[in-house]
């Protein structure tokens, strides 16, 4: 078994190994992982903080021992918190790094950082004000950044943020948590899923204060939430049909 760390700011991890294929996922700065499968320009990973698979270009990380794969996942998470900040390699050389990035590796990949961290585990009152560092960031299917995101990106960045793990698909985190009967019973911070026609969870949001909700839908924006769902209006309609709300934490 090979392990890797990403060096480089934000890596594709797609469905295929192709640089046409779908963006399904982001590897962000710090992430270490387990090598599946290597080819000569691609390699099979499985992310070691919620062991999403995708493949990611060879040139695109860091390999590790085993050793250092191990402390890596002993040790709690150190989180970049500000929306851009850079690290120094050994040439003083400059990599920017964004919002949410790991610096646990610092020392294994040869850089320095001095911006502002976070390793503790927030209140779940700090999970909404987290999101808003996210608003009008644009759509991206597969994106976990304030440059591009998507709806289970945006939940999941944000529990990360504040110290805690959940899945990276909207569908695996439905499976997470206490259901809810009502909205009434929900606080700030918990997760509202909406479905399809065939009953597939195919969106998730965080629920706010006085029936509004924080979802990435065209933009990370705030719209009304009903028992319905999501009330859109700009667009004088719901957009998405509620299935579940799970409170998390």
């Amino acid at each position: 078994m090979q392990y890797g760390v990403c060096n480089l700011s934000i890596v594709p991890l797609r469905i295929e190994p192709s640089d046409a294929s779908e963006l399904v996922s982001q590897v962000l700065y710090g992430e270490h992982f387990k090598v599946l499968e290597q080819r000569k320009n691609w390699c099979r990973i499985r992310l070691a903080f919620d062991a999403y698979e995708g493949w990611i270009d060879t040139k695109q990380y860091v390999e590790i021992p085993e050793a250092i794969y191990n402390r890596l996942d002993s040790e709690s998470p150190k989180i970049a918190t500000d929306l851009v900040e850079f690290v120094n390699d050994a040439n003083n050389q400059l990599y920017p790094i964004p919002l949410g990035a790991t610096l646990n590796s610092l020392d294994v990949l040869h850089h320095t950082h001095d911006g502002t961290t976070s390793e503790a585990v927030l209140p779940k009152s700090n999970l909404i004000h987290t999101a808003f560092m996210y608003l009008n960031a644009p759509y991206l299917w597969g994106g976990k950044t304030p440059f591009g995101i998507d709806c289970s990106g945006l939940t999941q960045m944000v529990y990360k943020l504040n110290g805690y793990k959940i899945f990276r698909d909207a569908s695996e985190q439905a499976t997470q948590g206490e259901a809810l009967s009502f909205i009434e019973e929900s606080e700030a911070g918990d997760l509202a899923f909406f479905d399809n026609n065939e009953g597939k969870i195919v969106h998730v949001g965080l629920i706010m204060n006085d029936n509004y909700i924080i979802h990435a839908h065209g933009k990370v924006r705030i719209d009304r939430l009903d028992h319905s769902g999501i009330y859109n209006v700009d667009r004088n309609m719901h957009t998405h049909k509620l299935r579940v709300i799970k409170k998390i934490i």
